[in-house]
């Protein structure tokens, strides 16, 4: 692709019958694990995959990531569910999987809430990229399948900690997750509000007085580690205080693991009080003997998450 293209994704639309490209003004949005390494299991007990039905292909057809921030209800982009003729019905959510459709257990979406800030004209790049998802009925929780605490509001976000993204998305070389399409995670280092709008501002013909990274906004990336398209609407995470916390929901950005363009994911911290207005709050899962790793727990490639592996993890 150009390096001044921004990546959209695609969406077929079984429920108006045709298939529609998200493509507002002079482009939009996002981005797979590139970088990445396979996920092992129970490691993101709360990563969802959000399905639409394909019908040239008769099957339900991964598009985008989400997460479980409650028994009965995922957060994801809003972007990802972004015209408003689309129904509850049209999609499906998979929890508690490792590998894509490997024995599907699709649950059916209740109801959909598009943040009502964001708009369909702008799509991720306006901002309030962010969307929830009830479920049709509530999950049965275990090892593999757990809500990711939500963050206080007043958290910051720290260059020190180490963050990590995971999805089934485009992986190195632009290329498809290759089958059995294993969830991958890359650890991405945090880039700061200021230093991102500089690095976006060079490829942009808004008005200097217009911010590209909104205030609702964070980044993070690096050459070769970023999120890429059908990781959108997955979480950014890290572990805080004994606890995993989403702190970002994948939103959009040019290109994917560019040298000068991090991801722009959407800053959770900035939608608690709409969140907490439609989902009931959790409890603080157990970080006892639930066997789910830290990032000190992780194989030895990840001792160092921002030193790029000399031989890359196969997929296979």
């Amino acid at each position: 692709m150009c390096l001044g293209m921004l990546w959209f994704l695609f969406l077929t639309l079984p429920c108006l019958g045709s298939t529609m490209p998200l493509t507002p003004d002079s482009g939009q949005e996002l981005v797979g694990i590139v970088g990445g390494c396979p996920v092992s299991a129970s490691r993101f007990p709360w990563q969802v995959s959000l399905r639409f039905y394909n019908m040239k292909l008769s099957k339900w057809e991964h598009i985008c990531g989400g997460s479980l921030i409650h028994p009965q209800w995922v957060l994801t982009a809003a972007h990802c569910v972004e015209l408003k003729e689309m129904e509850a019905s049209c999609f499906r959510v998979q929890v508690g999987q490792l590998r894509l459709y490997e024995n599907d257990q699709l649950m059916k979406v209740a109801k959909i809430i598009r943040h009502p800030k964001f708009s369909e004209k702008l799509s991720a790049p306006g901002g309030a990229d962010i969307a929830l998802l009830k479920l049709d009925s509530t999950v049965v929780l275990s090892e593999r399948v757990h809500p990711v605490s939500l963050p206080a509001a007043s958290q910051r976000i720290s260059s020190k900690k180490t963050w990590w993204v995971a999805g089934w998305g485009v992986i190195e070389g632009h290329r498809p997750l290759p089958p059995p399409c294993h969830l991958r995670e890359v650890a991405v280092p945090i880039v700061g509000n200021s230093d991102c709008e500089q690095k976006y501002r060079t490829y942009s013909s808004l008005d200097r007085t217009t911010k590209i990274i909104k205030d609702d906004m964070l980044c993070a990336g690096m050459e070769g580690r970023d999120s890429c398209q059908a990781d959108s609407g997955g979480p950014l995470v890290c572990r805080w205080n004994c606890s995993w916390v989403q702190v970002g929901v994948v939103s959009w950005g040019i290109g994917c693991g560019l040298p000068d363009f991090p991801g722009v994911y959407t800053r959770v911290m900035s939608y608690l009080s709409w969140i907490h207005g439609y989902v009931p709050k959790f409890p603080e899962p157990s970080m006892g003997p639930d066997r789910i790793h830290t990032p000190e727990d992780t194989p030895a490639t990840h001792a160092d998450p921002f030193t790029p592996s000399s031989s890359p993890a196969s997929l296979s």
